[in-house]
């Protein structure tokens, strides 16, 4: 069953919302990722050498067993890592460690194998640049591995009556945040974007997905074309791609 995504403004609306689900669903189900961090939580991330305490790149490091968030909602495990382009990143549940490795894993070919064996293994590769994005804006990302339809409906209903945003709606809201920009370049060329939005976009998208991050367009074309086997070689979905590219190198450009 695909995990139920919901994303909140605050650590704290997220934090409460998981107590309210916690009426009704098990705590092992329900997984917190945040970038709003305690310096308690920070200080306890393992440094590396030269490197001041909460600054190391360790990945997973255990800062706790049972822990106390908003409500007294208690939980048993809280991890910390920093994830590369985001920062540090705060994960509440049992195996949320799966989640920060598929994150931390990105852009350096590590993905393959990182939601293996957890109950993350339903969850879509390609969403994972959403869950990026909306941390990196300082949002929390709850999400819950529900047993059955009934229950992921129960989920979807709680979490967009406490004020999250679905993953689809953070999806659109990223897409928005730099559809003018792309368009204005699109159309200097020549086309006609409003017509090929739906293959740049595509192309855009995929050069997010952790199995061709970093790649070049040449590079992941074999994965692309089973993939999107019927757009992957158009010219608007290549130049979404060289587009999404080129926009992650500029980023990581500003990290560095």
């Amino acid at each position: 069953m695909e995990p139920v995504v919901g994303v909140f403004k605050s650590r704290a609306d997220a934090e409460r919302s998981s107590e309210a689900l916690r009426a009704e669903i098990a705590k092992s189900k329900i997984h917190l990722l945040t970038p709003e961090t305690t310096k308690a939580e920070l200080a306890s991330v393992p440094a590396e050498e030269a490197e001041q305490p909460g600054m190391g790149k360790a990945m997973g490091a255990v800062v706790g067993g049972a822990m106390g968030l908003a409500g007294g909602l208690e939980v048993a495990e809280l991890l910390a890592t920093l994830v590369p382009g985001v920062g540090a990143i705060v994960a509440i549940g049992l195996s949320s460690s799966a989640i920060l490795a598929a994150l931390g894993a990105f852009g350096g070919g590590a993905i393959g194998g990182a939601l293996e064996n957890s109950i993350f293994t339903e969850l879509p590769e390609e969403e994972l640049f959403v869950y990026k994005d909306a941390l990196k804006k300082g949002r929390s990302v709850l999400i819950v591995t529900p047993d059955s339809g009934n229950e992921a409906n129960f989920v979807r209903e709680k979490l967009k009556a406490a004020g999250a945003e679905s993953i689809d709606q953070a999806r659109q809201d990223w897409w928005l945040g730099m559809r003018n920009v792309e368009k204005e370049k699109y159309e200097v060329g020549g086309g006609d974007f409003d017509e090929d939005e739906p293959e740049f976009r595509a192309g855009f998208e995929a050069s997010h997905h952790p199995e061709n991050e970093g790649k070049t367009y040449e590079q992941a074309d074999p994965k692309l074309a089973t993939q999107y086997p019927e757009i992957h070689d158009s010219p608007a979905f290549r130049l979404g791609y060289q587009r999404g590219r080129s926009k992650q190198l500029e980023a990581k450009k500003t990290v560095n």
